[in-house]
C-alpha cells in the first residue's frame, strides 16, 4: 500500500497510456466498419489489385510487391530486437541509468523500483510489437503463397464466381496483414510516448493523448487519404490556347 500511494500518479498515468492505446484500437476498428479510413480504403484497392492479376499471366510484379511488403515488416521487427535488447542492457544497470536521469533538468524523480517497472512496461509495449510484426510477416508469407496459386487465364475448370471469391479472400489476407503491420507501427508510436515517463508522468499523459489525435488524424483526415478517396467523374477540360494577335 505504501508503494501504491508513493507512486500513485506513476500508475494513474500508466492507466491513462492503457486506456488511449486500447481505446483507440477499439475506436479505429469500430469508426472504420462504416468510415472511410485508411485500413478500408486501402482493403478495396487491395480488391481491385488482386482481380486485376487474374487478368495477368506474369504475376511476378505481384509477388515482388508481396515481398517488398513483408521486407518491411522483417525491418521493424529486426529493429524492434535491438530495441528490446538495449532496454534489458539499461534495466540490468538502472542505478546508473537513474544517476544519468537526476542530472537532467525537468525530471521528476522516481524510485528505483518504479523505474524498473517504467523499463518493464516499455519492453512489453516492444514485445507485443516484435509478435504484431512477425505475425505481419507470415501473414505476407501466405499471401504469397495464394498469389502462386492463383488460376490462371483460360482455365476452363475455374468459373468466373471462384475467381471473384479468390480475389476477395487473397485481398482479406492481404489486409489482415497489413493490420498487424499498422498494431505494430502504433506500438512504435506509444512506445515513443512511454519515453516521456522517465520524465514526468503529468507529461506521459499528454504525450499519450497527443498520439492518439496525431493517429486519429492521419487515419480518418488526412490528406493521403483524400487522394485516394477522390475519384475524378469528368475530363478536365482544357481553355484553348488564345492566339497572340500583336
Amino acid at each position: 500500500m505504501s508503494f501504491i500511494q508513493s507512486n500513485l500518479i506513476h500508475l494513474l498515468a500508466a492507466c491513462w497510456f492503457a486506456v488511449c492505446w486500447g481505446g483507440y484500437t477499439r475506436y479505429a476498428t469500430w469508426k472504420g466498419r462504416d468510415t472511410a479510413c485508411l485500413a478500408s480504403v486501402l482493403h478495396l484497392y487491395r480488391e481491385d489489385w488482386m482481380r486485376r492479376m487474374l487478368m495477368r499471366d506474369n504475376r511476378i510484379a505481384d509477388a515482388s510487391v508481396i515481398g517488398n511488403l513483408e521486407r518491411n515488416a522483417s525491418f521493424f521487427a529486426s529493429s524492434t530486437l535491438i530495441i528490446l535488447a538495449g532496454i534489458l542492457t539499461v534495466l540490468g544497470a538502472s542505478d546508473r541509468a537513474m544517476s544519468l536521469l537526476a542530472d537532467l533538468p525537468l525530471v521528476q524523480q522516481a524510485s528505483q523500483g518504479m523505474s524498473e517497472i517504467k523499463l518493464l512496461c516499455l519492453a512489453m509495449v516492444f514485445v507485443y510489437a516484435f509478435f504484431t510484426f512477425s505475425w505481419c510477416m507470415r501473414q505476407y508469407n501466405f499471401a504469397a503463397v495464394l498469389v502462386g496459386s492463383a488460376p490462371m487465364i483460360g482455365e476452363r475448370h475455374v468459373s468466373e464466381l471462384e475467381r471473384k471469391a479468390f480475389a476477395l479472400r487473397a485481398a482479406k489476407v492481404i489486409s489482415l496483414a497489413a493490420n498487424q503491420f499498422n498494431l505494430g507501427l502504433r506500438s512504435y508510436y506509444f512506445g515513443m510516448a512511454m519515453l516521456c515517463w522517465f520524465i514526468s508522468p503529468w507529461l506521459f499523459m499528454l504525450m499519450s493523448t497527443g498520439v492518439v489525435l496525431v493517429l486519429y488524424r492521419r487515419e480518418f483526415h488526412s490528406d493521403v487519404l483524400e487522394v485516394m478517396v477522390f475519384t475524378p467523374t469528368e475530363a478536365p477540360t482544357v481553355e484553348p490556347a488564345k492566339e497572340n494577335l500583336a
